[in-house]
């Protein structure tokens, strides 16, 4: 019987970053179709790839230019269409990056608003507003800084860019525009692709009225005007009836921004026909002290444990589907931020990939995730491409910082850290490319690669492999429900899954400290271990004892 979703596991491409065939300096489908052999030896079932379409780039992708036509820096469509066909044959599915909250404003769309002001049939899949007394519509702010509006002087209006300025929203309350967006997907739905993670998906609908906001806060910029809006459902449910409903198994997934766990049970119960699962990001805002991401502090383990359960339990009540990830091309890497990569790099790698993938939900794996790849710690602005860390560091100049304290909170926080080359070798460049690599490589390569680590018997990537297995073998895992323990245990992140007669606990320590655990408060007595980072389980007749970064499945 094939897999459901809920037994498989996704693998993120960063195609820019992951494998060079041309010696441009930059990942190409190429490289991805090179590589397929090793992501069905890690036990891949679904590869999931960040925009390839046509771009300038401003945003790495995420604005596209033209929604029909592969970027010729990774290849063509022929290629694509090999990539697909290979993918399909090897019994793996492919999803792509669907970006319909804006577009690049070099799009042929607003390209042409700009040609024919108001009366370009285009006009109205954007949102445009007039100024007040020569001020922008509102008071909102772009995610990427300054405000969330830009003056067109041909139109003597604002468009609404909640991004980058090049990135124009799209009016979703305009019938034709989502009827292009519809036709546009199923296009790709008929390359022969399983599904979609769709970009920011949440913020499609806006409040109408487009209300200031109150700027009391950080988070008081708008978001609360168009997350989640008004019409959300009533799109998502339109879009799975256009496209997802005419193919079997389709497989999606919304990237949900400053969502709720409400929200999100209504995004992807299944008597809903929405969406498959949700990311949500609330559990990588730990380390956020008062909500500000460009800050420097030690993540909240408690609030980190209390939104796991909460996502856990609140999902698993309306019978809806998280995806459980740490990592992803807009974060930094996880080991960085809550393992020890100098100390306990496998210890800390395993343990936060067990605590994710034995929970309800489907494990997404972020490249070089499965080799322990690290921050890259840059020591210069110009190492720097992502557009958000520019306009954050010089954010942080104008605040007063330093140079060297500005580049130490981008050391921690920028979104490059996820996105230096896919670290395969000990050659120059680490294998990823012969020619510049478009991004600096981690200076670390030389001893974190996929070629060593595919020697040795024990490694990050082996273990990766169990917990992929695991997940495919064992039903408590993919299809059971979730009970937490040792809630407020200060060290250990611990919970149960249940199916039917089965029962595992997973215990996690996410400190450097060893940890005893009394065998009463989470109710075992005989186990046989399914999974263990370390050789070993101290125990005693009424005590388990976690090593430091040690994370254990036992089986009940």
């Amino acid at each position: 019987m094939e897999a459901t979703f809920k037994q498989k596991t996704v693998y993120q491409i960063y195609p820019k970053s992951f494998l060079d065939t041309t010696g441009t300096g930059l990942g190409d489908l190429g490289g991805i179709q090179q590589k397929l052999p090793y992501l069905q030896h890690l036990g891949i079932d679904i590869i999931w790839l960040t925009p390839i379409y046509l771009s300038p780039q401003r945003d790495n992708g995420y604005d596209i230019a033209n929604y029909y036509e592969i970027d010729p820096a990774f290849g063509s469509m022929s290629d694509f269409e090999a990539l697909v066909n290979e993918i399909n044959k090897r019994g793996m599915q492919l999803i792509m990056d669907m970006v319909v909250n804006h577009t690049s404003t070099d799009h042929a769309w607003f390209q042409d608003v700009l040609i024919r002001g108001k009366s370009s049939p285009y006009y109205q899949f954007y949102i445009w507003r007039d100024g007040i007394d020569g001020q922008p519509p509102t008071n909102w702010q772009s995610k990427f800084g300054g405000s969330a509006w830009e003056y067109v002087p041909a139109l003597d209006q604002y468009y609404l860019h909640l991004f980058d300025v090049t990135q124009a929203d799209l009016n979703w309350e305009y019938g034709p525009m989502r009827e292009a967006i519809y036709e546009m997907m199923r296009f790709w739905m008929d390359k022969g692709i399983a599904g979609f993670r769709l970009d920011v998906v949440n913020l499609l609908s806006k409040n109408q009225q487009f209300p200031n906001d109150t700027l009391v806060t950080p988070m008081d910029d708008g978001r609360k005007f168009y997350t989640d809006g008004p019409k959300i459902h009533e799109y998502l449910q339109a879009m799975n009836a256009a496209v997802f409903s005419h193919y079997p198994n389709t497989f999606s997934v919304g990237e949900m921004s400053s969502t709720t766990i409400e929200q999100c049970q209504r995004y992807t119960n299944p008597e809903n026909n929405e969406l498959l699962m949700t990311f949500n990001f609330h559990h990588l805002k730990v380390d956020y002290p008062n909500g500000a991401k460009w800050a420097i502090a030690p993540f909240d383990f408690q609030r980190l444990k209390q939104l796991f359960i909460q996502w856990q339990l609140g999902m698993q009540k309306e019978q809806g589907w998280n995806a459980l990830f740490w990592c992803n091309h807009d974060q930094p890497r996880a080991i960085s931020r809550f393992g020890n990569a100098k100390e306990y790099p496998y210890e800390s790698a395993t343990m936060l990939a067990t605590a994710i993938h034995c929970m309800q939900g489907t494990p997404y794996i972020y490249q070089g995730e499965e080799i322990g790849m690290t921050n890259a710690y840059f020591t210069s602005i110009d190492e720097y491409r992502d557009v958000e860390s520019l306009n954050a560091y010089a954010t942080l100049l104008a605040r007063g910082l330093t140079i060297n304290e500005a580049l130490v909170i981008l050391q921690e926080k920028s979104r490059d850290n996820a996105r230096t080359p896919m670290q395969w070798n000990t050659d120059e460049n680490a294998g990823f490319t012969k020619g510049v690599p478009w991004i600096s490589v981690n200076k670390n390569y030389k001893t974190v690669n996929v070629e060593y680590l595919l020697t040795q018997e024990q490694s990050i990537f082996t273990f990766y492999q169990q917990l992929i297995q695991l997940r495919k073998n064992n039903q408590a895992i993919s299809e059971g429900i979730y009970q937490p323990l040792l809630v407020d245990d200060s060290h250990v992140y611990g919970y149960k899954r249940i199916f039917n007669n089965e029962k595992l606990v997973v215990l996690c320590n996410f400190f450097a400290q060893s940890v005893e655990i009394e065998k009463r408060l989470i109710d075992i007595h005989a186990y046989d271990i399914s999974i263990n980072n370390y050789a070993s389980l101290e125990s005693t007749q009424t005590t388990i004892t976690l090593l430091p970064y040690q994370a254990v499945v036992l089986q009940c």
